[in-house]
């Protein structure tokens, strides 16, 4: 009975023992931390207080990584060089910045790092010489406001000094004069610009309202006149016209008669018949242009203003109305 018993203790140890042997193989065949990081080099131009070993190194606000070294770089002693261990699956890319960013008021530091939203982006490798790909670092958000208070207290400087040079004595002389001499113009306006200078101006406008509502009224009487001056024209034209067409016929009937005289052919009861009709026709125009003239200056003579106001007021006899 007790041999059965030791054999069964000694298969259970047996059997714990292959276990213990398998977890222990298991372990040391188990992928490290190590073996899933990737180095990486960043180099920062500015001040890296509070950033210490073993700081995290944080993606969009997860820690992605740490940092395993610092020091000054060989290559440029103005620059730290921060060696960093990061995740093999983060997403580093040629368009990744790091950040130096600090933890709250611990004085504390650690870096974040971001990614520019840039599809063309290919993972970053090391280049050259390098011995591990190198993020590009950006200003930490203190230098950014260090630099601008410092663009900002150069700028005062160079405003204060130009007001300094501005306001120099001669300046000040030259704009104590300017100040005087306003002042004696703006006095000499005051001083012109009394009650009645203001009334003459307020009356000049008015006068000028009314010439312009005097024009108004006015031009269709001008244009009246125009029309007036354009059918006159015409008249006369006409009148000059015919008077010229029974010139031209005389003329040519006295050529006739000339031809008849020299040709020997004295028919003048002919002759007469056709040169005494065109003369009288000439003439006859020519009373009527001499008549139409003599009106118009007898016009003219009564009411010279009928030109233009086309009026004429005819003085009317006794008991007339």
């Amino acid at each position: 009975m007790n041999n059965r018993v030791n054999y069964a203790v000694i298969g259970i140890l047996v059997l714990i023992g292959i276990a213990a042997m398998a977890m222990f193989g298991f372990w040391l065949l188990k992928p490290t931390q190590e073996s899933q990081m990737q180095r990486y080099a960043i180099y920062f131009n500015e001040s890296v207080l509070g950033l210490n070993l073993d700081a995290p190194v944080k993606y969009k606000g997860i820690s992605v990584g740490k940092v395993v070294e610092l020091g000054i770089s060989e290559s440029n002693t103005e620059q730290v060089e921060v060696l960093v261990e990061i995740l093999k699956d983060t997403p580093i890319k040629t368009s990744t910045e790091a950040q130096l960013t600090s933890q709250g008021i611990t004085g504390l530091s650690y870096i974040n790092l971001t990614i520019n939203d840039d599809k063309e982006a290919l993972p970053l490798v090391a280049k050259g010489k390098k011995e591990y790909p190198v993020i590009k670092s950006v200003p930490s958000l203190l230098i950014k406001i260090e630099n601008r208070f410092i663009d900002i207290s150069e700028n005062l400087a160079d405003t204060l000094q130009k007001t300094s040079e501005l306001l120099n004595n001669k300046n000040q002389q030259e704009f104590s004069l300017l100040l005087k001499n306003s002042t004696l113009l703006v006095s000499k306006i005051n001083q012109i610009l009394d009650e009645n200078t203001i009334e003459n101006l307020k009356q000049t406008i008015k006068n000028l309202n009314a010439s312009s509502e005097k024009l108004d009224k006015l031009m269709p009487r001008v244009e009246g006149l125009i029309d007036n001056s354009i059918e006159w024209e015409h008249d006369i034209l006409s009148a000059f016209d015919s008077i010229k067409n029974s010139y031209l016929g005389v003329q040519d009937s006295m050529n006739t008669f000339n031809k008849a005289l020299q040709g020997g052919e004295f028919n003048l009861k002919e002759m007469s018949s056709d040169i005494l009709p065109t003369m009288n026709s000439t003439f006859l125009d020519m009373q009527n242009l001499m008549i139409k003239i003599q009106e118009l200056l007898k016009t003219y003579e009564r009411s010279p203003a009928d030109l233009l106001f086309m009026q004429e007021e005819i003085k009317k006899g006794p008991g007339e109305k």
